[in-house]
């Protein structure tokens, strides 16, 4: 991926002390790094690289919607307007902020009639109250847009008898669509390439849905989001959450900057001050790095949910009313997620899966070129994982076997009525582009009788061959045109930034007239950190120079 012109740079991120760290993100304390902290920042960098392992942030998802249905059963004697109040509580907001025309379509029903489950799970780093702030930054991030630091889709298979789960690191260089904020009525111009975090930013989580679409080209059927003053205050009325450290760890430097962590080795319940003490520490935990501190948030997470299960299960009405209180006060969710019945709903689909068929991964990265503090995409495993979810294929390899191609009942012209542009996309970051290949691809669909081929010269790069078109009615022209020369159906996509039926060669067909034959995958691809949602990581490893 390259940034061209319009390539946005993420803004300089505060410092809980007020120093500076990159573009986009925040140190727990400022100035000088201490102890354990000052390796070399281009191995550390690297380590960053490492994908996140998204199972707690899952959980939350999953069992905040169990907790409000338990809730709603608890606090059914209070009658109609408390539950009406408990609605109140949830903030809503528009699910998809891009363009009309660019929302990528509902999938067709399987030959059962079911259709798949896409939720945006959005952890926002918002220091927008007081309860936030205390969370960690500075003063001056007050008012300032938040970052979307935690990204993850949750697909639900058409059958339900699957999940799975694709974090996107923040770091990630993106395009970001045009969003509009329909509050302040104010229109963001699209980035070329910026870091995925800003999306929300941009008019809230409705942009970050658009700027998944964008990429996965997977329609999102909802989105949540929760920021960690909710979380915490849920800690809270609920006693405190559990955390492990392997070892005696102390967040401190000697010039003063760490969150202040202080606890002894093993497991012990953390509440109010040292749970945000937890949820900050950055010096400390793992590498020194944000992967680190994130790995700990997720523990916290996981944590809480079981706590919240647990308490859930309490005849006492009054602790069921403030657990209910801060749960749907802690959400902001689409206007179709906007009750506690319709998240009771959700909550009984989600738990058809069993816990073995739950498969979480990390998209693909690698070190982005033009700056090693950031990714991007990497090419082909990437598009692999996308390609799985977006074609409800299994990422555990349990899959059945691969379903017949659905063809369009849209009639097509015939071959020599059919205006395609091709391009070349067949260069990358480490690959020049393959000289005259959309030239090559023009002569192979004239020969084949398409005499309306024409070559598009607008520069471009693409790790996957797609077929682009404009309009529903020219579905049919542009799946004949794939089918001509060998490219899936799943690669032909309505776009909104097609003008024509348009044929982008990626680097997966760099030479030959028709496009390569390959077995479809069976699972996600190793590069993806594939995790089974039946296994646990429960303890914190602490970094050297941080024990006592």
């Amino acid at each position: 991926m390259h940034a061209g012109h319009g390539a946005h740079e993420a803004p300089e991120g505060r410092e809980e002390g007020g120093g500076q760290e990159g573009r986009g993100g925040r140190e727990e304390g400022g100035g000088r790094e201490g102890r354990g902290a000052q390796e070399d920042r281009g191995r550390r960098r690297d380590q960053r690289a490492e994908p996140v392992r998204p199972r707690r942030w899952l959980r939350i998802l999953r069992w905040t919607a169990v907790l409000l249905a338990v809730l709603l059963v608890g606090t059914a004697g209070a009658g109609y307007a408390y539950y009406q109040h408990l609605n109140g509580n949830i903030n809503k907001a528009q699910l998809n902020l891009g363009d009309s025309e660019a929302a990528v379509p509902e999938p067709t029903p399987n030959t059962a009639g079911q259709t798949p489950l896409n939720i945006l799970l959005i952890g926002s780093d918002s220091r927008n109250t007081a309860q936030d702030l205390r969370l960690g930054g500075s003063k001056a991030d007050v008012g300032r847009p938040p970052l979307a630091d935690v990204q993850m889709l949750v697909h639900l298979s058409a059958d339900r008898s699957n999940m799975s789960v694709v974090s996107l690191p923040r770091d990630t260089m993106i395009p970001i669509p045009r969003c509009t904020d329909p509050d302040r009525k104010q229109t963001y111009d699209a980035l070329s390439l910026a870091m995925a975090n800003e999306s929300l930013g941009r008019g809230g989580p409705g942009c970050t849905v658009a700027t998944w679409e964008n990429l996965t080209h997977i329609h999102i059927d909802h989105f949540m989001m929760v920021d960690f003053s909710g979380v915490v205050a849920m800690a809270d009325a609920i006693g405190g959450v559990p955390v492990c450290v392997k070892q005696n760890v102390w967040s401190h430097t000697s010039d003063g900057h760490g969150s202040g962590l202080r606890l002894r080795a093993g497991t012990h319940p953390v509440k109010g001050v040292q749970a945000l003490q937890w949820l900050r520490t950055r010096y400390g935990f793992e590498d020194g790095t944000d992967i680190g501190r994130t790995h700990a948030q997720h523990m916290y997470m996981n944590s809480m949910v079981r706590q919240l299960r647990a308490n859930a299960r309490l005849d006492n009405p009054a602790d069921m009313r403030a657990l209910a209180e801060t749960a749907t006060k802690a959400l902001t969710v689409d206007e179709g997620l906007g009750t506690v019945k319709k998240l009771y709903d959700l909550s009984g689909e989600l738990q058809k899966v069993p816990t073995g068929r739950i498969t979480m991964t990390t998209l693909p990265t690698v070190q982005w070129p033009q700056d090693r503090n950031r990714l991007v995409p990497r090419s082909g495993d990437a598009d692999q994982l996308i390609s799985m979810v977006r074609d409800d294929t299994p990422l555990d390899g349990h899959g059945t076997a691969p379903k017949p191609e659905q063809r369009s009942d849209d009639p097509a012209a015939t071959d020599d009525g059919i205006a395609v542009r091709v391009r070349n996309g067949t260069g990358s970051d480490t690959l020049a582009a393959t000289p005259q290949r959309a030239s090559a691809v023009v002569q192979a669909l004239r020969d084949k009788g398409f005499t309306r081929a024409s070559l598009d010269t607008t520069p471009t790069t693409s790790a996957e061959t797609t077929v682009l078109y404009p309009a529903p009615d020219l579905e049919g022209d542009a799946q004949t045109v794939a089918r001509a020369l060998g490219i899936p159906l799943s690669h032909v996509h309505e776009s909104a930034d097609a003008t024509a039926i348009t044929l982008t060669v990626g680097t997966d067909w760099r030479t030959g007239g028709t496009y390569p034959k390959t077995e479809a995958p069976t699972k996600a691809p190793d590069t993806a950190a594939v995790l089974n949602g039946e296994k646990d990581d429960a303890c914190m490893d602490i970094q050297p120079g941080y024990t006592w």
